[in-house]
């Protein structure tokens, strides 16, 4: 019975598969249909929201990229602090800067060759006019002054000679002796011995002047600043080959500086504006570094009577009492000098001068920005300020620190200082 059921089971479930299988083929084509429309549609709206994307990638760059022209051209110009000039207090006296140099400075050559036999001053040493400061040998020069005095010695010889025969030729031209040829023949002959005896003499002179030079004196009084020479060195007229201290150099130095400091000069250039108070006899104040609590007097005793053109400044001297011998050449001092009225000046920030060869100039901005280099006249130098006498006319504003390359006419970015003036460009997408 089970099994009967089985195939009338099997029998009811082929039945139904076949019937189907006959009539199901219509069918299954309808959802193939179907499913290629739907396929299609995806196709369709997945490339629409390609282009979508495509586009708004496209137009999101285009914007960041304009964005970013923006942002460089606005920050391509570089940025500039301005600085206001301001009127200088009112002052009665100026500052100026001074070179202190000995009253008379002599570099000393050896005026013959040989070597140095030995030196008696080193550097520091206080000398005396005609005192030795060192002895060179001259071995060469010894034999040929002696060539020269047995020179000197047969030209005397020879013309003692000349001068009898010329005056015996002279006795006998009165009895008709001799000619009156041979006669002025011995008497030219006379006189060119003489003019070979005055030759011989003088290049006795010379050598022996040469001679004199082995003996290195002091020319003034004063204080030996530098010593170039050594025992056993070879010494010509061009100077000395070694400098103590520094060892072998290849240029040629002077054998013996030396200086005169009892009295020293400083020299000072005055702008052309106070020019007219820089009148010999005026009394000056030096101050110095080293001395911070003390100042020295001076006078100005000469000026050059002419302004530098370069500069536009005077030059001018001032001596100073050096006896105490406190004072060192070739330092650096400031020297006050009284005026006779108040002169109005601008004062700008040192870093904001440019300079240049053919002076100080300083760099303004106009109103659109752009910057101009303008030559400017200075006055005193404080350190950190500079007076500007001309040049610059008050309430113009210039760059307090202006770039190396900036040129004339170039487009600046002007900015505050202490400000946030960064500018970040715009984001931008891959």
């Amino acid at each position: 019975m089970n099994g009967g059921e089985s195939q009338e089971s099997g029998a009811n479930r082929e039945v139904p598969a076949t019937t189907g299988g006959a009539g199901a083929v219509p069918a299954g084509q309808k959802p193939s249909r179907a499913s290629s429309a739907s396929l299609m549609m995806l196709v369709f709206i997945g490339l629409i929201v390609a282009i979508v994307i495509g586009v708004v990638g496209v137009v999101r760059r285009v914007h960041a990229n304009t964005e970013l022209a923006d942002y460089t051209g606005a920050t391509a110009a570089p940025p500039v602090a301005l600085a206001q000039p301001v009127f200088e207090k009112s002052a009665r006296e100026i500052v100026l800067p001074g070179n202190i140099q000995a009253f008379t400075l002599a570099p000393i050559y050896a005026r013959t060759t040989g070597y140095v036999k030995g030196w008696y001053k080193d550097i520091g040493a206080h000398v005396h006019k005609g005192e030795l400061l060192a002895v060179i040998e001259t071995p060469e020069l010894d034999q040929q002054l002696a060539q020269a005095k047995a020179d000197l010695a047969t030209a005397q010889s020879n013309a003692a000679i000349a001068k009898v025969t010329a005056d015996r030729y002279q006795g006998l031209i009165g009895q008709n002796a001799v000619s009156q040829q041979d006669t002025d023949n011995f008497a030219a002959q006379s006189r060119a011995s003489n003019t070979q005896v005055n030759s011989a003499e003088a290049n006795v002179h010379r050598l022996e002047e040469l001679q004199s030079f082995e003996r290195i004196e002091a020319p003034f009084d004063g204080v030996i600043t530098a010593r170039n020479l050594d025992i056993g060195q070879l010494i010509t007229t061009t100077g000395s080959t070694t400098t103590p201290g520094a060892g072998t150099v290849s240029g040629s130095k002077e054998v013996f500086d030396i200086s005169a400091i009892q009295t020293l000069r400083v020299f000072i250039n005055v702008p052309q504006i106070y020019a007219p108070d820089a009148k010999n006899g005026v009394a000056a104040t030096l101050t110095l570094p080293q001395y911070p609590n003390r100042t020295f007097r001076g006078k100005l005793v000469r000026s050059s009577d002419a302004v530098d053109p370069a500069t536009r400044t005077l030059l001018a001297e001032v001596d100073v009492d050096n006896r105490s011998g406190e004072l060192l050449p070739g330092s650096y001092a400031e020297v006050h000098l009284n005026v006779s009225s108040d002169v109005p000046a601008l004062i700008v920030p040192v870093s904001a001068l440019i300079f240049e060869p053919d002076g100080l100039h300083v760099a303004t901005v106009d109103a659109t920005h752009h910057a101009h280099i303008v030559r400017v006249t200075p006055g005193r130098d404080s350190g950190a300020t500079m007076e500007v006498l001309g040049g610059l006319e008050p309430g113009q504003s210039v760059i307090a620190n202006p770039p190396d390359s900036i040129t004339d006419g170039e487009l600046v970015r002007v900015v505050t200082p202490g400000g946030d003036h960064r500018n970040h460009p715009a984001e931008t997408n891959p």
